[in-house]
Protein backbone atom coordinates (compact mmCIF):
# COMPACT_ATOMS: atom_id res chain seq x y z
CA UNK A 1 0.00 0.00 0.00
CA UNK A 2 1.27 3.56 -0.85
CA UNK A 3 2.36 5.61 1.93
CA UNK A 4 -0.24 8.13 1.61
CA UNK A 5 -3.00 5.65 1.43
CA UNK A 6 -1.55 4.34 4.70
CA UNK A 7 -1.54 8.23 6.36
CA UNK A 8 -4.95 8.33 5.18
CA UNK A 9 -6.16 5.20 6.95
CA UNK A 10 -4.53 6.04 9.91
CA UNK A 11 -6.22 9.54 9.83
CA UNK A 12 -9.45 7.71 9.36
CA UNK A 13 -8.91 5.54 12.61
CA UNK A 14 -6.82 8.06 15.28
CA UNK A 15 -8.22 11.34 13.65
CA UNK A 16 -11.04 12.05 16.34
CA UNK A 17 -8.79 11.10 19.06
CA UNK A 18 -6.19 13.72 17.96
CA UNK A 19 -8.15 17.32 18.84
CA UNK A 20 -8.35 19.05 21.97
CA UNK A 21 -12.05 18.37 22.21
CA UNK A 22 -12.05 14.72 21.35
CA UNK A 23 -14.09 11.86 23.59
CA UNK A 24 -11.60 9.61 25.29
CA UNK A 25 -9.84 7.02 23.26
CA UNK A 26 -8.66 3.73 23.86
CA UNK A 27 -5.17 4.55 23.95
CA UNK A 28 -2.33 5.42 25.46
CA UNK A 29 -1.61 8.43 23.33
CA UNK A 30 -3.23 8.41 19.92
CA UNK A 31 -0.60 11.07 18.65
CA UNK A 32 2.36 9.10 19.87
CA UNK A 33 1.23 6.47 17.80
CA UNK A 34 0.49 7.92 14.90
CA UNK A 35 4.11 9.10 14.58
CA UNK A 36 5.66 6.56 15.67
CA UNK A 37 3.41 3.53 13.63
CA UNK A 38 4.63 6.22 10.12
CA UNK A 39 8.33 6.01 11.06
CA UNK A 40 7.66 2.27 11.52
CA UNK A 41 6.72 1.68 8.11
CA UNK A 42 9.50 3.71 7.04
CA UNK A 43 12.70 2.82 8.63
CA UNK A 44 12.17 -0.40 11.01
CA UNK A 45 14.48 -3.28 9.56
CA UNK A 46 14.38 -6.94 10.87
CA UNK A 47 17.34 -9.53 10.04
CA UNK A 48 15.46 -13.49 10.45
CA UNK A 49 18.50 -15.57 11.00
CA UNK A 50 17.74 -18.93 8.64
CA UNK A 51 16.40 -22.17 10.37
CA UNK A 52 17.95 -24.95 10.36
CA UNK A 53 14.99 -26.68 8.52
CA UNK A 54 11.37 -24.77 7.29
CA UNK A 55 8.75 -25.11 10.14
CA UNK A 56 5.62 -23.22 10.91
CA UNK A 57 3.02 -23.20 14.13
CA UNK A 58 -0.14 -25.00 14.74
CA UNK A 59 -1.36 -21.81 16.53
CA UNK A 60 -3.38 -19.44 14.53
CA UNK A 61 -1.75 -16.48 15.66
CA UNK A 62 1.76 -17.68 16.16
CA UNK A 63 1.20 -19.32 12.46
CA UNK A 64 -0.07 -15.85 10.63
CA UNK A 65 2.38 -13.88 12.92
CA UNK A 66 5.31 -15.65 11.73
CA UNK A 67 4.36 -16.16 8.29
CA UNK A 68 3.20 -12.52 7.85
CA UNK A 69 6.78 -11.16 9.21
CA UNK A 70 8.72 -13.28 6.34
CA UNK A 71 6.96 -11.95 3.92
CA UNK A 72 6.94 -8.31 5.22
CA UNK A 73 8.92 -5.34 3.94
CA UNK A 74 10.02 -4.87 7.55
CA UNK A 75 12.58 -7.80 6.95
CA UNK A 76 15.97 -6.98 5.65
CA UNK A 77 18.88 -9.44 4.19
CA UNK A 78 21.41 -6.55 5.22
CA UNK A 79 22.52 -7.15 9.01
CA UNK A 80 23.93 -3.70 9.62
CA UNK A 81 20.82 -2.02 8.96
CA UNK A 82 18.41 -4.21 11.41
CA UNK A 83 17.08 -3.02 14.54
CA UNK A 84 16.13 -5.87 15.62
CA UNK A 85 17.44 -10.05 15.04
CA UNK A 86 14.83 -12.48 14.90
CA UNK A 87 15.55 -15.88 16.04
CA UNK A 88 13.28 -18.59 14.59
CA UNK A 89 12.71 -22.13 16.47
CA UNK A 90 9.47 -24.49 16.02
CA UNK A 91 7.26 -24.67 19.12
CA UNK A 92 8.12 -28.20 20.05
CA UNK A 93 12.03 -27.11 20.44
CA UNK A 94 13.96 -29.11 23.21
CA UNK A 95 15.73 -26.98 25.40
CA UNK A 96 19.12 -28.59 24.52
CA UNK A 97 18.39 -28.00 20.80
CA UNK A 98 17.41 -24.68 21.88
CA UNK A 99 20.36 -24.10 23.35
CA UNK A 100 22.76 -25.13 20.72
CA UNK A 101 20.54 -22.50 18.28
CA UNK A 102 21.67 -19.75 21.10
CA UNK A 103 25.20 -21.21 20.93
CA UNK A 104 25.64 -21.50 16.98
CA UNK A 105 24.49 -17.64 16.86
CA UNK A 106 26.91 -16.68 19.51
CA UNK A 107 30.12 -18.55 18.02
CA UNK A 108 28.80 -17.74 14.15
CA UNK A 109 27.59 -14.02 14.27
CA UNK A 110 29.06 -11.11 15.84
CA UNK A 111 25.21 -9.45 16.64
CA UNK A 112 24.32 -11.92 19.67
CA UNK A 113 27.66 -10.48 21.68
CA UNK A 114 26.88 -7.26 21.33
CA UNK A 115 23.95 -6.85 23.90
CA UNK A 116 23.46 -10.53 25.08
CA UNK A 117 21.03 -11.14 22.42
CA UNK A 118 19.04 -7.57 23.55
CA UNK A 119 18.27 -6.88 19.99
CA UNK A 120 16.90 -10.01 19.40
CA UNK A 121 13.30 -11.51 19.55
CA UNK A 122 11.92 -15.06 19.48
CA UNK A 123 8.65 -16.30 19.04
CA UNK A 124 7.00 -19.30 21.24
CA UNK A 125 3.54 -19.46 21.68
CA UNK A 126 3.91 -21.25 25.38
CA UNK A 127 6.64 -18.64 26.24
CA UNK A 128 10.03 -20.53 28.36
CA UNK A 129 10.96 -20.61 31.61
CA UNK A 130 13.81 -19.52 33.01
CA UNK A 131 17.07 -22.11 33.09
CA UNK A 132 20.49 -22.86 34.23
CA UNK A 133 22.03 -23.23 30.95
CA UNK A 134 23.40 -19.80 30.35
CA UNK A 135 22.08 -19.84 26.65
CA UNK A 136 18.92 -20.01 27.63
CA UNK A 137 19.19 -17.74 30.35
CA UNK A 138 20.26 -14.89 28.26
CA UNK A 139 17.36 -15.71 25.53
CA UNK A 140 15.03 -15.47 28.78
CA UNK A 141 16.34 -12.53 30.54
CA UNK A 142 17.72 -10.27 27.67
CA UNK A 143 15.54 -11.54 24.41
CA UNK A 144 12.01 -10.26 23.39
CA UNK A 145 9.74 -12.88 24.14
CA UNK A 146 6.45 -13.05 21.96
CA UNK A 147 3.55 -15.51 23.35
CA UNK A 148 -0.04 -16.31 23.06
CA UNK A 149 -2.23 -14.10 25.56
CA UNK A 150 -2.86 -15.82 28.24
CA UNK A 151 0.82 -17.09 28.95
CA UNK A 152 1.72 -19.44 31.36
CA UNK A 153 2.63 -17.53 35.34
CA UNK A 154 6.48 -17.17 34.88
CA UNK A 155 6.82 -17.54 31.66
CA UNK A 156 6.41 -13.78 30.62
CA UNK A 157 8.56 -10.67 32.06
CA UNK A 158 6.29 -7.71 31.40
CA UNK A 159 7.76 -4.57 29.99
CA UNK A 160 9.81 -7.04 27.57
CA UNK A 161 7.73 -9.16 26.30
CA UNK A 162 4.81 -9.24 24.16
CA UNK A 163 1.44 -11.21 23.90
CA UNK A 164 -0.21 -12.18 20.66
CA UNK A 165 -3.74 -11.11 20.74
CA UNK A 166 -6.01 -14.34 20.71
CA UNK A 167 -7.24 -15.49 16.79
CA UNK A 168 -10.06 -13.11 15.79
CA UNK A 169 -11.65 -12.21 11.92
CA UNK A 170 -14.34 -10.58 13.35
CA UNK A 171 -14.39 -6.65 12.59
CA UNK A 172 -15.97 -4.10 15.11
CA UNK A 173 -19.76 -3.80 14.99
CA UNK A 174 -20.89 -0.19 15.15
CA UNK A 175 -24.36 -1.39 14.97
CA UNK A 176 -24.62 -2.03 18.87
CA UNK A 177 -27.78 -3.34 20.31
CA UNK A 178 -29.93 -3.17 23.51
CA UNK A 179 -28.90 -6.47 26.03
CA UNK A 180 -30.98 -8.63 27.60
CA UNK A 181 -28.18 -9.94 30.11
CA UNK A 182 -26.08 -8.46 32.45
CA UNK A 183 -23.13 -11.32 32.12
CA UNK A 184 -22.31 -14.06 29.37
CA UNK A 185 -19.83 -16.63 30.10
CA UNK A 186 -18.86 -19.08 27.29
CA UNK A 187 -17.26 -22.34 29.82
CA UNK A 188 -15.01 -24.99 28.31
CA UNK A 189 -16.65 -28.07 29.62
CA UNK A 190 -13.75 -28.23 32.11
CA UNK A 191 -13.27 -28.49 35.60
CA UNK A 192 -15.75 -26.09 36.90
CA UNK A 193 -14.69 -23.31 40.09
CA UNK A 194 -17.46 -22.95 42.59
CA UNK A 195 -18.26 -19.20 40.87
CA UNK A 196 -19.32 -21.07 37.67
CA UNK A 197 -21.53 -23.09 39.23
CA UNK A 198 -23.45 -20.33 40.81
CA UNK A 199 -23.37 -18.12 37.67
CA UNK A 200 -25.16 -21.20 36.27
CA UNK A 201 -27.72 -20.87 39.03
CA UNK A 202 -27.79 -17.25 38.52
CA UNK A 203 -30.55 -15.07 36.99
CA UNK A 204 -28.61 -12.82 35.65
CA UNK A 205 -25.90 -14.47 34.34
CA UNK A 206 -25.96 -16.70 31.32
CA UNK A 207 -23.29 -19.96 30.94
CA UNK A 208 -22.97 -22.01 27.76
CA UNK A 209 -20.95 -24.55 26.99
CA UNK A 210 -19.13 -25.21 23.50
CA UNK A 211 -21.09 -23.21 22.19
CA UNK A 212 -21.25 -22.79 18.07
CA UNK A 213 -19.59 -19.68 16.82
CA UNK A 214 -22.67 -17.99 15.68
CA UNK A 215 -24.40 -18.68 19.26
CA UNK A 216 -21.99 -17.59 21.41
CA UNK A 217 -21.28 -14.23 18.88
CA UNK A 218 -25.38 -13.68 19.00
CA UNK A 219 -25.16 -14.10 23.03
CA UNK A 220 -22.15 -11.90 23.35
CA UNK A 221 -24.35 -9.01 20.96
CA UNK A 222 -27.12 -9.44 23.55
CA UNK A 223 -25.38 -8.97 27.02
CA UNK A 224 -23.76 -5.80 28.77
CA UNK A 225 -20.72 -7.84 30.16
CA UNK A 226 -18.86 -11.11 28.82
CA UNK A 227 -17.36 -12.77 31.30
CA UNK A 228 -13.84 -14.61 30.82
CA UNK A 229 -11.63 -16.77 33.64
CA UNK A 230 -8.05 -15.98 33.40
CA UNK A 231 -6.57 -18.97 31.89
CA UNK A 232 -9.80 -20.23 30.85
CA UNK A 233 -11.95 -19.71 27.94
CA UNK A 234 -10.19 -16.55 26.84
CA UNK A 235 -9.14 -17.08 23.32
CA UNK A 236 -12.37 -15.22 21.48
CA UNK A 237 -12.41 -11.73 24.42
CA UNK A 238 -11.14 -9.85 21.19
CA UNK A 239 -14.31 -10.59 19.01
CA UNK A 240 -16.74 -10.04 22.07
CA UNK A 241 -15.18 -6.27 21.99
CA UNK A 242 -15.90 -6.09 18.65
CA UNK A 243 -19.52 -7.14 18.97
CA UNK A 244 -20.18 -4.36 22.27
CA UNK A 245 -19.65 -7.02 25.18
CA UNK A 246 -17.27 -5.14 27.64
CA UNK A 247 -15.17 -7.93 28.40
CA UNK A 248 -14.51 -8.63 32.26
CA UNK A 249 -11.62 -10.92 33.25
CA UNK A 250 -11.99 -12.21 36.57
CA UNK A 251 -8.32 -13.05 37.95
CA UNK A 252 -6.39 -13.76 41.17
CA UNK A 253 -3.18 -11.62 40.82
CA UNK A 254 -2.29 -8.87 38.50
CA UNK A 255 -2.47 -9.25 34.60
CA UNK A 256 0.40 -8.03 32.84
CA UNK A 257 0.35 -9.92 30.10
CA UNK A 258 -2.52 -8.55 28.09
CA UNK A 259 -1.94 -8.09 24.16
CA UNK A 260 -1.09 -4.75 23.08
CA UNK A 261 -0.59 -3.24 26.04
CA UNK A 262 1.71 -0.69 24.84
CA UNK A 263 -0.99 0.80 22.82
CA UNK A 264 -4.03 0.13 24.65
CA UNK A 265 -5.68 1.59 27.88
CA UNK A 266 -6.94 -1.70 28.96
CA UNK A 267 -8.41 -0.52 32.16
CA UNK A 268 -10.80 2.04 29.97
CA UNK A 269 -12.29 -1.05 27.61
CA UNK A 270 -12.38 -4.15 30.25
CA UNK A 271 -12.98 -5.08 34.01
CA UNK A 272 -10.29 -6.75 35.65
CA UNK A 273 -11.94 -8.23 38.43
CA UNK A 274 -10.70 -10.38 41.69
CA UNK A 275 -12.28 -13.51 41.99
CA UNK A 276 -15.55 -12.48 44.09
CA UNK A 277 -15.58 -13.92 47.54
CA UNK A 278 -19.11 -13.22 47.81
CA UNK A 279 -19.60 -15.47 44.30
CA UNK A 280 -22.06 -14.47 41.62
CA UNK A 281 -24.02 -12.17 43.77
CA UNK A 282 -21.01 -9.94 44.31
CA UNK A 283 -20.24 -9.92 41.11
CA UNK A 284 -23.82 -8.68 40.09
CA UNK A 285 -23.16 -5.63 42.95
CA UNK A 286 -20.00 -5.00 41.23
CA UNK A 287 -20.90 -4.94 37.22
CA UNK A 288 -24.10 -2.95 38.29
CA UNK A 289 -22.20 -0.48 40.36
CA UNK A 290 -20.78 0.67 36.60
CA UNK A 291 -22.62 3.60 35.66
CA UNK A 292 -24.47 3.67 32.66
CA UNK A 293 -22.13 6.20 31.00
CA UNK A 294 -19.11 4.41 31.63
CA UNK A 295 -20.61 1.51 30.80
CA UNK A 296 -21.43 3.31 26.95
CA UNK A 297 -18.00 4.37 27.07
CA UNK A 298 -16.03 1.62 27.99
CA UNK A 299 -18.64 -0.34 24.98
CA UNK A 300 -17.86 1.75 22.57
CA UNK A 301 -14.20 2.09 22.91
CA UNK A 302 -13.61 -1.84 23.20
CA UNK A 303 -15.63 -2.08 19.54
CA UNK A 304 -12.58 0.97 18.69
CA UNK A 305 -9.86 -0.81 20.11
CA UNK A 306 -10.72 -4.45 18.78
CA UNK A 307 -9.74 -3.32 15.20
CA UNK A 308 -6.21 -3.74 16.52
CA UNK A 309 -7.17 -7.11 17.64
CA UNK A 310 -7.90 -8.80 14.19
CA UNK A 311 -5.82 -11.38 12.05
CA UNK A 312 -6.00 -10.73 8.51
CA UNK A 313 -4.13 -13.45 5.86
CA UNK A 314 -2.72 -10.37 4.05
CA UNK A 315 -2.14 -7.66 6.99
CA UNK A 316 -3.74 -4.82 6.98
CA UNK A 317 -2.54 -1.02 8.48
CA UNK A 318 -3.15 -1.12 12.42
CA UNK A 319 -4.08 -4.69 12.64
CA UNK A 320 -2.55 -7.16 14.87
CA UNK A 321 0.14 -8.12 13.04
CA UNK A 322 1.31 -4.38 12.46
CA UNK A 323 0.51 -3.50 16.46
CA UNK A 324 2.62 -6.28 17.41
CA UNK A 325 5.16 -5.12 14.94
CA UNK A 326 4.68 -1.91 16.56
CA UNK A 327 5.75 -3.10 19.96
CA UNK A 328 9.01 -4.23 18.71
CA UNK A 329 9.82 -0.74 16.96
CA UNK A 330 9.29 0.76 20.37
CA UNK A 331 11.67 -1.98 21.79
CA UNK A 332 14.49 -1.52 19.39
CA UNK A 333 16.87 1.00 21.33
CA UNK A 334 19.25 -1.32 23.53
CA UNK A 335 22.03 -0.81 25.55
CA UNK A 336 24.69 -2.39 23.63
CA UNK A 337 27.14 -3.90 26.23
CA UNK A 338 30.92 -4.19 25.35
CA UNK A 339 31.47 -7.28 23.84
CA UNK A 340 32.68 -10.09 26.55
CA UNK A 341 35.07 -13.27 26.20
CA UNK A 342 33.47 -16.65 27.98
CA UNK A 343 35.70 -19.21 29.34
Amino acid sequence: MAATAVIFSILLLLGPSLSASASPSPYLSAATLLQNYQNMLSTFKIFVYTPSKPFDFTDAPASLFYNSLLRSPFVTQNPSEAHLFFVPFSHDTSTRSLSRIIKELRNNFPYWNRALGADHFFLSPAGIDYSSDRNILELKKNSVQISIFPVTSGYFIPHKDISLPPFSTVLPDENLTKTSFLGYLKWDGKTEPNLVNELKKHGDFLVEEKSKQLNYMRRAKESKFCLFLYHGEVAWMAEAMALGCVPVVIVDRPIQDLPLMDVLRWSDVALLVAVPRGGAERLKQVLNGVSEEKYLEMRELGVAASRHLVWNEEPQPLDAFHMVIYQLWLRRHVVRYARREFV
